[in-house]
């Protein structure tokens, strides 16, 4: 088994989704986070896939706030679990974030966890 074929099987468990889940617990009001960091900040450094895919199967949008998650230029998810891009945007504003053209401004927004 290769490197990747490795890093896949480790990764596709309900344990890596747990991480993921939980690491959106840790970010705060106001604040987003990338794909990248979620992977980096649970151990999975370049597992960024992986964390979306972890995302798009959120069993629970309320208690794990997946919104609060862009990609590493600021923009939305066109595949926004619950409710797309329109429903991500309106709860990222609701929390007190500018949206612009479908982007967050990474300077002003991201958060950057102890790691």
């Amino acid at each position: 088994m290769d490197g990747e074929e490795f890093l896949h099987d480790k990764i596709s468990n309900r344990a890596f989704q747990n991480q993921v889940l939980n690491f959106l617990l840790t970010i705060p009001k106001g604040k987003v986070v990338t794909y990248g960091q979620i992977a980096e900040a649970i151990g999975y450094p370049g597992a960024a896939r992986a964390v979306g895919n972890a995302l798009h199967k959120n069993p629970d949008g309320e208690k794990y706030p997946c919104y609060k998650v862009v990609n590493s230029k600021g923009e939305l998810s066109g595949r926004f679990a619950f409710g797309g891009i329109v429903v991500q945007q309106e709860r990222l504003e609701a929390d007190g974030i500018k949206v612009c053209d479908n982007r967050v401004n990474l300077d002003k927004y991201q958060f950057y966890p102890n790691l």
